[in-house]
């Protein structure tokens, strides 16, 4: 029993895997589901935005971020890059949990909503992830928990009525019941981390873009379910 419970944990399993029915079903119909309002937005703003002028939205493989950048020589997440498209453009960058920008990452993932997760593989990014599963097996904050803690060894018990899940990435950005909105990764990091009484990284930080990847390998072959819906 006990090495059949280490397998289950083991085996990546979605978010989803770990919501009540009620939630489960609001994730999966299109008409109820809230995150679809950033959704619509999102293929608006392709247009509005002026990103359909160089790209194609299908050329636009969005499930393969973060991905290695040679101009930075680490790492970059699809957030960044829609930002250095738009400096380039002479267009003033957004935050990462501006509206816009919240808006455009969904409606791009949404575009592969039911593939694969597919990471890019690139062995000039392996120091990254290397430094991404590190901060994740790291012990922080006055709790003295790292996120392997909750999301590997506790994954499936319950804390506070709700099942702990394995922490993947295939669904963001996701909305969040408890906060009411659509929310990024990064979003996501910083709250676990001031949960675990830790100071938290800013947004786009490489400490967060590193966690994402290594998030994203980890959960190699979940099927994207952007935009899901977490309690």
């Amino acid at each position: 029993m006990t090495v059949l419970l280490v397998l289950l944990i083991a085996a990546p399993l979605s978010g989803s895997e770990f919501l009540n029915p009620e939630t489960r079903a609001l994730q999966d119909d299109p008409f109820e589901n809230p995150g679809y309002l950033w959704v619509d937005r999102g293929a608006a703003l392709w247009s509005q935005a002026g990103c359909a002028r160089c790209h194609a939205p299908s050329e636009v493989v969005a499930s393969s971020f973060p991905r290695y950048d040679e101009t930075s020589a680490a790492l970059i997440d699809l957030s960044g890059r829609i930002n250095r498209c738009r400096a380039l453009d002479d267009a003033p960058t957004w935050g990462y949990e501006e509206e816009p920008l919240l808006a455009l990452t969904a409606f791009l993932l949404n575009r592969e909503r039911g593939t694969p997760t597919e990471p890019a593989l690139d062995p000039r990014a392996e120091p990254f992830r290397q430094a991404g599963e590190a901060f994740f097996r790291q012990r922080r904050g006055q709790l003295d928990l790292s996120c392997a803690h909750c999301h590997d060894a506790l994954a499936g018990m319950r804390l506070r009525g709700e099942r702990i899940s394995q922490g993947q990435v295939n669904g963001f950005p996701t909305y969040r019941l408890l906060w009411g909105t659509l929310a990024s990764t990064h979003r996501m990091f910083r709250w676990c981390n001031e949960a675990v009484r830790s100071e938290p990284f800013p947004p786009g930080s490489p400490e967060y873009v590193n966690l994402e990847y290594f998030l994203r390998h980890r959960g190699r072959g979940l099927r994207i379910e952007t935009p899901a819906v977490r309690r």
